[in-house]
């Protein structure tokens, strides 16, 4: 055995080592057993131990070493899964184990491992599309803002009036840019909680965020002429409130946003043994009923009314972040005549 392949072989405990040294003791304490059981029937037990314990090392050690081989080759798509992480970043997420062998354990590893890099994979781009999308949103507002006020003070005959209108439009894209922070905001602290336990728990009723969503949309809906009917049954859940209210502002919003002169709004609440429900259907222009996933994601817009700059498209992926955190669901429905029937289930809090 040659200093090279003594510096080769590892020193450290691995699985490797350990399953080696544990086959070798199997090895030979099976074959001293034999050798002990055979000996009370020998006739000259020396002869016994000068024969049989030379052969008892060898076969050991080739045990050993044929299993050295066996491991080695098992562990391989382990050593695959190792290098592989170990080469991992942002920039190469697109690299996969692919186990093509026996589907066994090792199979299953590597096929979590691969299943796991593509969730990570579709995570980093979500959120680089969040970014480019948000920072997009963001530089609108900025550069109306800037233009507006670089090309009054470039014109030499501008006036009161001028800068009057100015003003306007600051405020206005300030505003914007100001509903985009919050929104943006609420977004983060939805899905923070996701999946976890809500940072705060109150004994609320959806009907009574309906009703207060209501209060605040009764100026536009009035400019509008929406007909809107609502059946504001008690709907008790447990939450955090101010989250709560926001899904239901951002439903009721949408409703009016999205809708037409003399549209028709819906809003209904009401529970059963386990779940509390808000439901929002509004008129409004026709939305393909394979467009509708989409519009739960951040800033994706449908239909036609759906496309200008009549909102970031933050509401429903806000609605769809904050029925996670509580362990509800959502869905929506596009209605034939046009619009948008969408569904909260929250669980109910227990009386």
């Amino acid at each position: 055995m040659s200093s090279r392949w003594l510096r080769r072989v590892p020193l450290r405990p691995t699985l490797r080592l350990r399953l080696i040294l544990l086959n070798g003791a199997l090895l030979f304490g099976s074959g001293l057993l034999l050798g002990a059981l055979a000996s009370l029937r020998w006739e000259q037990p020396t002869g016994l131990l000068t024969v049989g314990l030379p052969s008892l090392l060898l076969v050991t050690l080739l045990g050993m070493g044929m299993a050295w081989l066996l491991v080695g080759r098992a562990l391989r798509p382990l050593h695959r899964v190792t290098a592989t992480a170990q080469r991992l970043g942002e920039e190469n997420l697109d690299e996969r184990i692919r186990y093509a062998g026996a589907h066994d354990e090792v199979a299953e590893l590597a096929g979590t491992f691969d299943a796991m890099l593509d969730r990570l994979a579709e995570s980093f781009e979500s959120q680089k599309r969040f970014v480019a999308n948000a920072s997009h949103e963001l530089r609108t507002p900025l550069a109306v803002m800037r233009t507006e006020v670089d090309v009054t003070l470039d014109d030499p005959d501008a006036d009161l009036g001028e800068y009057r209108r100015m003003a306007r439009v600051v405020r206005d894209a300030s505003e914007r840019a100001n509903s985009l922070v919050e929104a943006l905001l609420v977004l983060a602290r939805s899905e923070a909680q996701s999946g976890r336990r809500l940072v705060r728990k109150v004994e609320t009723d959806l009907a009574d965020g309906a009703a207060a969503a209501l209060s605040a949309i009764d100026r536009e809906a009035k400019r509008l002429s929406l007909h809107i009917s609502t059946t504001l049954d008690p709907a008790p859940v447990v939450g955090d409130p101010s989250l709560l209210e926001r899904l239901a502002g951002n439903l009721l919003e949408n409703g009016v946003r999205y809708n037409h002169l003399h549209g028709q709004l819906w809003v209904e609440t009401g529970a059963d043994p386990e779940y509390a429900w808000l439901v929002v259907a509004n008129t409004g222009f026709e939305v393909a009923q394979a467009d509708v996933p989409g519009l739960f994601e951040p800033f994706r817009r449908g239909g036609r009314e759906r496309t200008g700059a009549r909102g970031a498209g933050l509401g429903l992926a806000i609605v769809r972040a904050v029925c996670d955190a509580h362990g509800g669901t959502v869905s929506a429905v596009a209605l034939d005549e046009g619009g948008l029937e969408v569904t909260i289930r929250l669980p109910v809090a227990s009386a």
